[in-house]
C-alpha cells in the first residue's frame, strides 16, 4: 500500500560548505605543523685547532677549451687524442703536486662533451678539486 501517493518526494541535499571549512582547517594545521628544515636536530661541534693560518694557496691548473673544441692546459696548446693522454698532460702540468685544482675556461658555445672530456681526464689523473670560471655581463 502506497500513503504518500500525492506528496512530491524530496531530493536530499548535501550542503559542501562545512566540509570546505573542515578540510582548510586540516590544510592549514598541516600547513603549520610541517618543518621544512631540520637543521635543530643537527647537533654539530666542529673540531678546534690552534696554529698559524697558511699563506699558500694550491696550484691550479687551468685548461681551457674553445668553441672549436681546441684545449690547452696553462696556455700551452694541446691536441686531444684521448682521456689518457689528456690525464698524461694534466700529470705532467702538475708537476709533484698530489691534488691541485683544475680550474676550467670552457667557451660558452664549446660542446658539453669538451667540458666532460675534461672532467673525466681529471678523475683518471686522481684529481677531485674542479672548478669553473665565468665572467659576469
Amino acid at each position: 500500500m502506497n500513503f504518500q501517493r500525492g506528496r512530491m518526494r524530496e531530493e536530499p541535499e548535501i550542503n559542501l560548505i562545512p566540509m570546505i571549512d573542515i578540510f582548510l582547517v586540516i590544510i592549514i594545521f598541516l600547513m603549520v605543523s610541517t618543518t621544512y628544515t631540520k637543521f635543530s636536530e643537527l647537533q654539530i661541534n666542529l673540531p678546534q685547532a690552534s696554529g698559524d693560518e697558511t699563506t699558500a694557496q694550491a696550484k691550479q691548473i687551468n685548461v681551457s677549451v674553445d668553441a672549436s673544441e681546441h684545449y690547452a692546459i696553462n696556455n700551452a696548446a694541446t691536441t686531444f687524442n684521448s682521456v689518457q693522454n689528456m690525464s698524461q698532460a694534466l700529470h705532467a702540468a702538475a708537476g709533484e703536486q698530489k691534488d691541485p685544482t683544475i680550474v676550467i675556461h670552457a667557451d660558452a658555445k664549446a660542446p658539453h662533451q669538451a667540458v666532460i672530456n675534461i672532467m673525466e681526464a681529471a678523475r683518471l689523473a686522481g684529481y677531485g678539486r674542479i672548478t669553473f670560471t665565468t665572467s659576469r655581463k
